[in-house]
């Protein structure tokens, strides 16, 4: 924003650049042009001023020649109003960090967007974390002191450079049962959070059916490795007898905060804590689980196919796939299935394909022939003057559907005509004449 005269109207003008000077610097500057600018800056800045406030201006500088300030039309204030992280918080500027973080916690709460609904709130509860983030590290406390938001632009710490509001908080909160008594939000549990009951992992197992059992269903008894809950430690994954202590590592929290810095800036990362693999809590593992609370053990369970599966069909078994830690409950059982493809007849969704071979004469005179479906062989009537791949039906031969074995896809029967590649002279004089009878007729229409 900046303050341009035009004559005796000042008009305040946006989206021009700040330029930053040493404060001595601008009131030198400033202290040359008393009775032509300071009136005017006081006016607006006034403490009854609904525009600025004397505050505001916590970045001042001015463009042009000290000597011929006050005559010149074309001179201007560049002015920025920056964040106050101190007012923010509500908090002097000579807080100590136990005020800092009391303000924090306490603001937190109340803007949180899980709790505070109202528009704003969020943004509110950003401004919060980014002003405790910089006022509760000592550096960025003294370069903000000293400089402003142009000293941690300064060190590398650009204004989108802060870490994530939530995790701050959530570190902050460890411990405490969430936001005292509203541990039961998302991601606001504490340490407590981590120590939640984890379900188990669900386990796959391929089975393998030839094609009549994926038409009509079977039953199958199957063997699977799972992982089961220790039965010396019930889950717990400590040696029976002892007691677990707060992990040296992470302190209790579950999470450790890696920082790094880079010429963008610094960055922090949060990761589980490899030690106590987030609980904050280690112990002396059990000898039969190795602390896991799970070992691998191998059970046979009776599996009951519906008919109609395919090839990448799926059944899932509830309860039959790994055991959960810290009493989660189990994961499911996912059996794959893959079909055996049969030599002759062809699957096509809930359709059988199959092709069948007559010779030239049955297909003109007509016939009936046995044709191999999942029922076994049917007889099936080709009727006089079939052509030529013409496909017959045969209802209800198919595929049962999935789930409802009632109802039936139907048997494709492509009929090929075979016409013989050599005649005996006998059997060339009969269709010579019957050439020759066929030519007579289609003369007589004529």
């Amino acid at each position: 924003m900046a303050i341009i005269p035009c004559g005796s109207t000042w008009v305040a003008q946006w989206g021009i650049c700040p330029q930053f000077m040493p404060k001595s610097y601008i009131s030198n500057r400033i202290s040359t042009s008393r009775s032509g600018v300071n009136n005017r800056l006081s006016c607006l800045a006034a403490s009854n001023s609904s525009l600025f406030s004397r505050d505001s201006f916590s970045v001042l500088s001015f463009v042009g020649s000290s000597q011929t300030l006050h005559r010149r039309r074309g001179a201007r204030f560049i002015v920025r109003a920056e964040s106050d992280f101190y007012s923010i918080l509500g908090v002097s500027k000579n807080a100590s960090k136990s005020e800092i973080k009391s303000a924090y916690r306490k603001l937190a709460r109340s803007y949180h967007p899980d709790v505070n609904k109202e528009p704003g709130a969020e943004q509110k509860f950003k401004d919060i974390s980014n002003a405790y983030e910089v006022l509760s590290d000592d550096e960025k406390r003294s370069l903000y002191d000293k400089y402003g938001e142009a000293g941690l632009k300064g060190a590398g710490m650009g204004m989108g450079d802060f870490s994530n509001p939530f995790d701050l908080f959530e570190s902050l909160f460890e411990g405490m049962g969430g936001m005292g008594g509203m541990g039961g939000m998302g991601g606001m549990g504490g340490r407590a959070s981590r120590n939640r009951a984890v379900d188990g992992q669900d386990e796959y197992y391929s089975l393998v059916l030839n094609f009549k059992e994926a038409v009509f269903g079977v039953e199958k008894e199957i063997e699977i490795t799972r992982l089961e809950s220790c039965g010396t430690c019930n889950g717990s994954g400590a040696k029976p007898g002892t007691r677990p202590s707060t992990c040296s590592t992470c302190g209790g929290q579950g999470q450790v905060v890696q920082s790094a810095r880079t010429p963008l800036g610094v960055f922090q990362q949060v990761m589980t804590c490899s030690s106590c693999g987030g609980t904050g809590e280690v112990s002396t593992p059990c000898n039969t689980c190795s602390g896991d609370g799970r070992v691998r053990r191998t059970k046979r369970i009776s599996l009951k196919v519906p008919a109609g599966v395919d090839s990448g069909s799926r059944l899932r078994v509830r309860g039959e796939g790994n055991a959960g830690r810290r009493g989660g409950s189990p994961g499911d059982l996912f059996v794959v299935i893959e079909v055996i493809q049969d030599p002759v007849l062809k699957r096509d969704d809930t359709n059988i394909l199959y092709t069948c071979k007559v010779s030239y004469i049955d297909a003109i005179l007509g016939t009936t022939i046995k044709v191999p479906t999942v029922d076994g062989m049917v007889d099936l009537k080709i009727p006089a003057g079939t052509q030529p791949n013409t496909t017959l039906v045969m209802a209800k031969k198919g595929v049962p559907v999935l789930n409802k074995s009632n109802m039936r896809g139907d048997q494709l029967v492509r009929v090929q005509v075979e016409i013989p590649k050599r005649l005996s002279s006998e059997e060339r004089k009969l269709v010579e004449e019957l050439a020759d009878l066929s030519k007579g007729k289609t003369a007589s229409r004529r």
